[in-house]
């Protein structure tokens, strides 16, 4: 029996005699003694959740590598925004499998992330150089969100009346359905047809353009560009960047915005993702565009450092006014993609693209010689061939051969070439389309007469990624180094605990990260039949059923490739319950003031109007203030969002009270899954009284963070919602699609599946368990230091805790002073000014052992006592380690005149000496950031 609860052990931190002493810290003798005080007896469960035993590693690896052998790796010819490519191994093995890149945090403390952050510059730099656009951001989550929302920026920033959004009906159908669902609820109406023909006659604010376009064709979009701004309407171009290194950029020709995906930069198909897609647009634009901007600013000493710019539009300053509900990028496949980039460079990249075109170009010369009727003319990597009555017949005859063509309809077969294609690649293709007993052409006499397909006067002239960061690492051992000098800057899992409050930053182990690189997972198109992909729909239905089982509900999607996407799909659930039973105009969204940012920005997306309850002084929601709300309403209650344990990091008593209050009035209970972990075999939303709940798998199911994406956020929901879950047209169920592909980030569900066997139902019931004994631990050792702001009744906290900085804002230390400080000790800060300002939110995690708990809080009563050295008037706050922090290896060297010693600065405490991380920066100027708005790699002047 113990080999199969190994993983237990190795999964949480602290061990049983670990345990014993934090819980007499506590006044426990018992863990069920304890749970008992913390969790409201009104949901605590006894029942065992309908899991499985726990299993050991090795088990479980050969269980999955036995799922995933049910996938058949065909070769894709099937496009439509997805593509073979190759990852070059450098970049698998040191960036993509490697912790330093994948357990980080999103860079919102900039000093300790300069690594990822400058990664991420290259990204936009990247992006802007291609498309011609002045400004990219730092990724969004999928070509189609990114189309999405494109049509909400165009709203915002065109100065048409108009509700009408335009698509050309070439553009990618999984784009149009994201597209439409976007619209429906913010009352936008979204008109597909022929961009040369139907623009003519209509008033729209926006236009969505593909190019080159779904079957392949490369159009000259520049006259419909001149038509659209003469309406006062915006056009967005969604493009291929492999393609932009031989097509005129769409900045070049007048786009204001331009959409698409990183993808084919070295990143898996994956069954759909996690890829990054890029939004670029003009300059005077930056501060109305979606998602994240890295921008470059100063730190004290005045050098150049790296941060995230434009902080203001993030969701939990704006709320319902935010642009976006977006909180998640796709950091760690925006950086593969920027470092397929910095390791081909511009020539590389051509030279790619210069292969795949002149490949296509020699297959549809040879397909004319079989007599095919090749429809397209322009084209840079796809073809569609018109096949009338022999279409089913070659769609046969190619997954005969382990092909897939795409299906265009009944009369029609599309080819997509990619980076991966050879030449014995395409003599197959004409074997498919010749048949049987039909000779084909020589492939180097068809390739010796081919020209390039890609009108003259739409090639490319203008010059790319010119920085030198993109013309100096193309050696293996070049970019090697500089993959290492970066994550070097950083601070991830791999070298300390982060303790972050609501973004559960625990272990993402080595044997649940291991599948996510095997070829049946990575290699599979997202619109292969499904009979090819038997082991990804075992997997992901056991996925679904385990998730059931942790949180009650009766089904799960796993679309969502996002914790905000998630929260959206649940809301457009929940309204189109509403309107199936006749009562559409329920409307109004009940939401506590404590509430993250993302719910208030997600009901408006939703169509929602946000109507705010008010917290008690314990942090709870007010019941009082409920009822009136809920009673004023109660025609118009859509539904309430409330997260649990609350965003104070409470198990709230009253929870089952809020529910009925809502349910009473005609609303649904939307529970925000953030929390989750608290609560694994503990308690399930899903029987207490919601009626769906998000949940976060790269918090709660051990994906891991990845410097700020990927996250998965699926939704659970009782039965009476399962009909509005997200759909599909790959399923032949058109229920309002969220993302891209009908599973979305599908190639990283494998780490969930494999840490929810892993640890069993006695596992993860044992981690919810620790991840609240290591909270209470941490609040109870800091409380005589710090004050503890809210507590349950019996004085504990759930898995987090807030310690107040506030009283001692007399001294002139702020909350910024503690958590630039605490980088010194070689920590990540904790959640700074949230939910309440002048605060930290601390979650510890159950992955973390009591020796690293301890380090922890001696670094806070450490700070504590430099705090106390201000109040005594040792030095004045500007002159202490605190303002001064963070510490680098430069500020220590050569004259020194502060009050305190070299000796405190970095080493305040003795166990730094023996692995002390230097911060790469100072302290980074946000004010300098903003005013002097740089997003992109430092132009060559700087240089010179």
């Amino acid at each position: 029996m113990q080999q199969h609860t190994d993983f237990i052990g190795r999964h949480i931190g602290p061990a049983e005699p670990e345990k014993k002493a934090m819980l007499a810290a506590l006044g426990f003798d018992s863990m069920d003694a304890f749970i008992k005080k913390v969790v409201p007896a009104a949901i605590l469960t006894d029942k065992a959740l309908e899991l499985g035993e726990p299993r050991n590693e090795a088990e479980v690896l050969e269980e999955l590598r036995a799922i995933a052998s049910k996938n058949q790796v065909f070769k894709s010819y099937i496009g439509m925004g997805y593509y073979n490519t190759h990852t070059p191994a450098v970049i698998l093995r040191n960036l993509l499998e490697n912790p330093a890149w994948y357990t980080a945090y999103t860079p919102y403390q900039p000093e300790i992330s300069q690594g990822r952050l400058e990664a991420l510059l290259n990204y936009q730099t990247m992006v802007s150089d291609l498309t011609g656009m002045e400004i990219a951001n730092a990724s969004l989550l999928d070509e189609a969100t990114a189309a999405a929302e494109a049509m909400t920026f165009c709203q915002r920033v065109s100065k048409s009346k108009s509700k009408i959004f335009f698509v050309s009906q070439e553009c990618f159908p999984q784009t149009i359905d994201v597209v439409r669902t976007r619209a429906e609820p913010i009352g936008v109406q979204v008109v597909v047809g022929d961009h040369r023909k139907d623009l003519d006659a209509l008033d729209c604010f926006g236009v969505l353009l593909q190019y080159p376009t779904l079957d392949g064709e490369i159009h000259d979009y520049k006259d419909i560009v001149a038509k659209a701004h003469a309406k006062d309407a915006l056009v967005v171009v969604a493009a291929d960047l492999l393609a932009l290194t031989m097509l005129t950029p769409p900045g070049e020709f007048g786009a204001d915005v331009a959409i698409g995906s990183a993808q084919r930069f070295g990143v898996p198909l994956g069954y759909g993702g996690p890829h990054a897609a890029y939004f670029a647009t003009r300059d005077a634009n930056k501060r109305l565009m979606p998602g994240r901007v890295v921008g470059v600013s100063i730190d004290s000493s005045g050098n150049k450092a790296y941060r995230l710019a434009l902080q203001t539009r993030e969701q939990h300053i704006r709320r319902e006014k935010a642009t976006s509900n977006v909180c998640t990028a796709q950091v760690l496949l925006a950086n593969i993609a920027s470092m397929f980039a910095v390791y081909h460079g511009p020539q590389g990249l051509k030279t790619i693209a210069q292969r795949v075109h002149r490949l296509t170009a020699t297959l549809a010369a040879g397909l004319r010689k079989l007599d095919c009727d090749v429809g397209t003319a322009a084209f840079f990597d796809t073809i569609v061939v018109r096949t009338g009555s022999r279409t089913q017949q070659l769609h046969d005859a190619a997954r005969q051969q382990a092909v897939n063509l795409r299906v265009v309809d009944d009369e029609n077969v599309g080819i997509s070439l990619d980076e991966t294609t050879t030449s014995a690649d395409v003599e197959a293709l004409w074997r498919i389309f010749a048949g049987a007993g039909k000779a084909i052409p020589a492939f180097a006499a068809v390739e010796a007469d081919v020209t390039d397909r890609i009108p003259a006067s739409l090639a490319r002239t203008s010059e790319f990624l010119t920085h030198p960061v993109f013309n100096t690492h193309h050696s293996e051992t070049e970019l090697l180094r500089y993959l290492r000098k970066l994550s070097d800057k950083d601070l991830a899992l791999d070298r300390t605990m982060i303790p972050l409050g609501s973004c559960t930053m625990k272990l993402n182990a080595t044997t649940e990260m291991i599948p996510i690189t095997w070829k049946e997972f990575g290699n599979i198109h997202p619109f292969a039949p499904l009979e090819q992909a038997q082991g990804y729909q075992q997997m992901i239905t056991e996925l679904e059923q385990m998730l059931v089982a942790c949180t009650g509900y009766d089904s799960v999607s796993l679309q969502p490739n996002a914790g905000s996407q998630g929260e959206y799909a649940g809301l457009l659930a929940i309204r189109g319950y509403h309107q199936s039973r006749g009562e559409g105009h329920r409307n109004v969204c009940l939401i506590p003031s404590s509430a993250h940012g993302t719910n208030p920005a997600t009901a408006h997306m939703a169509g929602m109007q946000v109507v705010v309850v008010a917290c008690d002084e314990r942090g709870n929601v007010d019941i009082a203030d409920l009822k009136v709300k809920a009673e004023k309403h109660a025609n118009d209650l859509a539904a309430i969002m409330i997260t649990y344990p609350s965003t104070h990091g409470v198990f709230e008593e009253a929870v089952r009270e809020v529910c009925e209050i809502v349910h009473s009035h005609g609303g649904q209970v939307y529970i925000d899954g953030a929390n989750m972990n608290a609560m694994v075999g503990l308690c399930a939303p899903g029987k207490f009284g919601g009626d769906v709940s998000h949940l976060n798998l790269h918090k709660t199911f051990c994906i891991p963070h990845g410097g700020g994406g990927p996250g998965v956020g699926p939704i659970g929901v009782k039965s009476h919602l399962a009909p509005f879950l997200p759909g599909h047209r790959m399923l032949e169920k058109h229920v309002a699609p969220v993302c891209a592909a009908p599973w979305g980030s599908a190639s990283i569900l494998p780490i969930s599946w494999t840490y929810i066997k892993l640890m069993g139902r006695q596992g993860l019931k044992a981690a919810s368990e620790m991840a609240i004994l290591n909270a209470n631990y941490i609040a109870k050792r800091l409380e005589p230091h710090f004050p503890i702001l809210y507590t349950g009744t019996n004085g504990l906290v759930a898995h987090e805790c807030i310690v107040d900085l506030r009283p001692l804002k007399d001294t002139g230390v702020t909350v910024d002073d503690v958590a630039k400080r605490l980088m010194d000790f070689g920590f990540h800060a904790p959640t700074m000014s949230f939910p309440v300002p002048g605060t930290l939110m601390i979650e510890p995690t159950e992955s973390e052992s009591k020796e690293e708990l301890d380090r922890f809080c001696e670094a806070m009563i450490a700070i504590r006592e430099e705090i106390r050295a201000v109040e005594q008037g040792v030095y004045k706050a500007e002159e202490s380690p605190l303002r001064n922090a963070p510490h680098t290896a430069m500020d220590i060297t050569g004259e020194w005149n502060r009050p305190y010693t070299r000796e405190q600065a970095v080493f305040p405490v003795s166990s730094l000496r023996e692995g002390k991380y230097w911060p790469p920066v100072g302290r980074v100027d946000n004010v300098y950031g903003d005013r002097n708005l740089v997003c992109a790699c430092p132009p060559m002047s700087d240089y010179e």
